[in-house]
């Protein structure tokens, strides 16, 4: 099957001068890029990169990142990026469970990161030496070979490793570029960070178009003013990875009265986005506003809406399926609901994953057969409650604990897990709670001999484990924590403020 590389290379062959990249380091054009991922291929080649090899990926993002990931494309091998800013221990974590077999990086972070001995590392930051292989184009890449490998958090506490197959990637990302309308105009911000999914369609929808991509520091993204100077200083035109709590901070500035000024699209996905809409946050965003739904499990996205200049904030509307998916709307038995009322949401189709690397039993419990497709159809349980009505799917909740904070899926039980390793810590429980502005957030109510214990020592704790989004807000203290008849913690018993 052809791949996103070859596009790329195309890009390169017909317009090598134009810009592919605007970086920190400075412009990449697709001539170049082209020509690095061609040099990173042959690499890859000589140490035994092919079909159902994982390649983890750890750089900052820019034009080496890009060219390794597209140079593990193009060897029908699969990649495993990973955001290098998170703890030592989490990444070492990843690159096990992902069943790695090479690890792509810098001679620094190879310091940091100190993977097992018996990972065969390949530095990118040395010197170039000629190829062992010959310059010929890699062999078909087989379309139901792992392409990547992205953890999402599980019933356990555990983030499982999730394996989507060329097919599905492939699919996504060009039905992405054609529903957007991308094209060598497009000028697309990477908003979403190495090692997670939604960084795979910030960076190759637009590429695969033929437009630019800007990519700057990340603390540029997370200030609202800097954020704005950039769009402006770069003439963004498109983001395709914001979170509805972002939009939320952005609108909520006054002295920034047109941050998006010149986008013309903004897709919005990763939690809810009905708070945003109730507060009037439709007015921050002058051009088309995507509301995207889907689990990493499925390839990122299932559905979009677009979102009116006048929404129903009444609703949490996510919309059609994606050419090729299937969203199906169940009860208990797995039977069809009636139109108009909730029941659990399964999808199928195109972007439905192979499963969870290494845990064949939570694959059997999530990954299901469709009683209602052809021979061999599969439905991913998602967990999320919705409806189906005349305007589409509306996202109705969560059947079970996972919430979404600040845009990404979170498992309380990683938490309390993370929590309950220190020395002191007897008994943790996380609860999600939502403030005034209808922001989600954790507080963790913890028991043992913690008087002498400020909270700033069990964040640091945390901290060694766990990135930034789940981290609690608040930490509360109780001598026991209510239980229910059946000795099974009381969560219902657990308010903020309780210190029972």
């Amino acid at each position: 099957m052809r791949t996103v590389a070859d596009d790329l290379a195309a890009h390169a062959a017909r317009h090598p001068a134009r810009i592919a990249l605007e970086t920190p380091a400075g412009h990449v054009t697709y001539g170049r890029l082209a020509a690095r991922t061609d040099e990173l291929t042959r690499l890859l080649g000589d140490h035994g990169a092919g079909p159902e090899t994982v390649c983890a990926i750890a750089l900052e993002h820019g034009a080496d990142a890009v060219a390794a990931i597209a140079a593990v494309l193009r060897r029908g091998a699969a990649f495993l990026t990973l955001d290098v800013t998170q703890p030592r221990d989490r990444l070492a974590a990843f690159v096990r469970s992902a069943g790695t077999r090479l690890l792509l990086t810098t001679s620094a972070h190879l310091r940091a990161l100190d993977p097992d001995p018996g990972l065969r590392t390949v530095p990118l930051d040395g010197p170039v030496t000629p190829p062992k292989t010959p310059a010929t184009p890699p062999a078909r890449v087989d379309p139901h070979a792992l392409a990547y490998v992205s953890h999402t958090s599980g019933s356990t506490g555990e983030p499982s490793p999730v394996l989507v197959e060329h097919h599905a990637l492939d699919a996504y990302l060009r039905d992405t570029a054609r529903a957007f309308g991308l094209g060598p105009d497009t000028v697309a911000l990477q908003t979403a960070p190495l090692g997670y999914d939604a960084s795979i369609r910030d960076t190759f929808a637009p590429l695969l178009a033929g437009g630019r991509l800007v990519i700057v520091e990340r603390s540029r993204l997370l200030r609202p003013a800097d954020f704005a100077d950039t769009v402006r200083a770069h003439r963004v035109t498109a983001l395709l990875s914001t979170t509805p709590s972002f939009l939320a901070h952005l609108a909520g500035q006054p002295e920034l009265p047109d941050p998006l000024a010149g986008v013309t699209l903004v897709a919005s996905s990763g939690e809810s986005l009905r708070p945003f809409l109730a507060a009037g946050g439709r007015r921050v965003v002058p051009g088309t506003l995507v509301n995207q739904y889907g689990p990493t499990e499925c390839t990122m996205t299932t559905t979009r809406h677009r979102v009116p200049a006048e929404p129903d904030a009444a609703a949490d509307l996510v919309g059609a399926p994606r050419p090729g998916t299937v969203v199906r709307v169940l009860d208990a038995g797995l039977a069809p609901v009636p139109d108009g009322t909730v029941g659990e949401v399964y999808i199928g189709g195109a972007g439905v994953a192979r499963g969870y690397g290494g845990r064949p039993d939570r694959t059997a419990e999530c990954f299901l057969p469709d009683p209602y497709g052809p021979p061999g159809a599969r439905l991913y349980r998602t967990g999320d409650l919705g409806r189906w009505g005349p305007r589409g799917l509306t996202y109705a909740g969560r059947t079970d604990r996972q919430v979404k904070i600040r845009g990404y899926r979170v498992d309380p039980a990683e938490i309390e897990g993370a929590l309950l390793a220190h020395p002191l810590v007897s008994g943790a429980v996380v609860t999600a709670h939502t403030d005034e502005r209808g922001r989600a957030y954790l507080t963790a109510h913890v028991t043992g001999d913690l008087a002498t214990t400020k909270d700033a020592r069990l964040r640091a704790h945390l901290a060694r484990s766990l990135p930034p989004h789940l981290m609690p807000r608040h930490f509360q203290r109780h001598d026991t924590l209510p239980t229910t008849r059946s000795g099974k913690t009381d969560r219902r018993r657990l308010v903020v403020g309780s210190t029972k």
